[in-house]
């Protein structure tokens, strides 16, 4: 994993949603731990699509991330499907 994407989406989300940096842990949940609704979860993706600047639209994919780690991974996947 690299670091790079990790730095990026804690720093994003962090700043939209206002979370503690402390909490930005592979492991924590997105719903549960992080305090995120559905609603948040449309914003984060458009907020990720400005961070990396790419489309992350894959609905399917999207609904099964549920960490922070998935959500890590699925941009990681996604970036080497468009280079």
């Amino acid at each position: 994993m690299q670091q790079h994407i990790i730095d990026t989406v804690n720093t994003a989300l962090a700043e939209e949603f206002e979370l503690d940096a402390e909490a930005m842990r592979p492991e924590a949940h997105l719903f549960n731990d992080l305090g995120l609704d559905s609603l948040d979860a449309v914003d984060m993706v458009i907020v990720l699509e400005k961070a990396f600047g790419c489309k992350l639209r894959d609905e399917q994919a999207i609904r099964e991330i549920r960490t922070l780690g998935n959500l890590y991974t699925f941009i990681e996947t996604k970036r080497k499907e468009l280079e």
